[in-house]
């Protein structure tokens, strides 16, 4: 390993130039006029990986290219890790609130800014760097590893869902890693064991015909808004703890050894809520702030809309009102079950003066990978290797969709390892990337390859040629 970690020191110049040159390319998959910078970013990166010796194809798709590179000489005799990674990037509007030109990398101290550079093109390229020492360090890796990167995460990923189900022997791998996401410090670096789902539906009421005055009519008829208002008021008690029978069936409850590592987590209330701008923070009695909005599910109103909107008054009964609700799931909730247990809760609350229809939305599943696993464990070995610093556990609040398809189409766990830090700004202006980070990132993944190997393994030897 000293080779390998000595190869990284020695060329860190070097990566740094390319990460510039990477963030140069304004690969925004949301605008068609960037389609040729997007096939441009395609090649650049397909051309990284032919440099290091990987073996590495561009296939077509009907929107942006998706690379996939391999190791040489694959082993079938050796595991098989997927990385994957995306190589375009958020619209960087509006431009007048960036402090330098958003595709002209600026170094200030130790940070990086520029769009795309943490979300996600320093992250995988730290990943392709740790590859390159081990492969021109001379050492044999104990494992084969496959690069999955496409170029359009930004915008859903579309392509890559149509190309998963058909080239499922060319992405076998027995896990996947994926670094877009983040860590709490570069002092905490963390495994996100766990993803929360979502589930999004819109309640409409509809009362009268029309809209009606509010003198003639008031108090013989039900306002729709107001009964709106009631019944959403009924989904959850005073301290957040959602009211709809069976909701917590099927949550997994949190274990001694999960509540130890997430209060692991540099998270301190005050400072929290100074940052959110709140007077107090809320949320479920006897859970922690960080264990509140990541391990337990939540109901969110997103919007609501009913009546008159404009200036001054309209003294009007409206005839509808409508909300946009969304809800965080937790294993092993599913989006199906929840959708029908509030649709059949606010069925029974609604009175007979309105008319109420549900529409589904959208809905995906949470995510778990066992925090005792072996590929776990490993995982949290070349953090703390790569860091200098205890690594942790973490959940995430949010979403990544593509994890559960990784975990249908190849049925194969996915180990997320965050670089990004908390003020890096993804999807914002001055988006940044600390290249103390990057350099900590590249160590992690010199490390990985053989802590994953013997996980593969069941071996806890810690051994890269166990």
């Amino acid at each position: 390993m000293d080779s390998i970690l000595a190869y990284l020191a020695d060329n860190e110049r070097r990566y740094v130039d390319d990460l510039f040159a990477y963030a140069r390319i304004p690969s925004v998959s949301a605008q068609p006029k960037h389609a040729p910078d997007l096939k441009r970013c395609a090649d650049w990166i397909a051309d990284r990986c032919r440099a290091i010796g990987l073996t590495t194809e561009v296939h077509p798709t009907a929107s942006y290219p998706i690379v996939v590179a391999k190791t040489p000489k694959h082993d079938k005799d050796k595991p098989t890790f997927l990385v994957y990674g995306h190589y375009d990037v958020q619209p960087p509007e509006p431009f007048e609130l960036w402090d330098s030109p958003p595709f002209e990398p600026v170094q200030k101290g130790r940070d990086v800014f520029a769009r795309g550079i943490s979300d996600n093109k320093g992250q995988h390229l730290a990943h392709l760097n740790a590859v390159e020492a081990w492969l021109k360090s001379g050492q044999e890796l104990p494992c084969n590893i496959t690069f999955l990167i496409e170029g359009e995460e930004e915008v859903g990923s579309t392509a890559l869902y149509d190309f998963l189900p058909k080239h499922k022997a060319l992405l076998a791998c027995n896990a996947v890693v994926i670094s877009d996401n983040g860590i709490p410090t570069l002092k905490h670096p963390a495994l996100t064991y766990a993803l929360r789902g979502i589930a999004a539906m819109e309640v409409r009421i509809d009362g009268p015909s029309r809209d009606l005055h509010s003198g003639i009519y008031g108090g013989s008829i039900e306002n729709p808004a107001m009964a709106l208002c009631q019944l959403l008021g009924k989904l959850r008690d005073a301290r957040g703890k959602i009211t709809i029978p069976g909701f917590y069936d099927e949550v997994v409850k949190l274990t001694a050894y999960e509540r130890r590592q997430l209060a692991k987590l540099p998270t301190k209330p005050n400072a929290y809520r100074k940052f959110l701008g709140v007077p107090e923070l809320f949320g479920e009695k006897g859970f922690t702030a960080d264990e509140q909005r990541t391990a337990r599910p939540t109901l969110e109103i997103n919007g609501l809309t009913s009546g008159y909107q404009g200036d001054g008054s309209k003294t009007i009964i409206p005839s509808w009102a409508k909300a946009k609700l969304t809800l965080r799931l937790v294993p092993n909730q599913t989006p199906k079950q929840i959708i029908a247990q509030v649709t059949r809760h606010l069925k029974k609350l609604c009175p007979p003066t309105v008319k109420l229809t549900v529409t589904p939305g959208h809905g995906g599943t949470p995510y778990l990978v066992s925090p005792t696993s072996q590929l776990a464990q490993g995982a949290l070995r070349a953090l703390e290797a790569g860091f200098g610093h205890e690594a942790i556990l973490t959940r995430e609040g949010g979403s990544i969709p593509i994890v559960s398809a990784f975990k249908k189409h190849l049925d194969a766990d996915t180990l997320l390892l965050g670089m990004a830090l908390p003020d890096d700004n993804p999807h914002s202006p001055n988006e940044k990337f600390s290249l103390d980070a990057y350099a900590a990132g590249m160590r992690m993944s010199a490390h990985l390859w053989p802590e994953l190997s013997c996980a593969a393994f069941a071996c806890d030897c810690g051994s890269d040629h166990c």
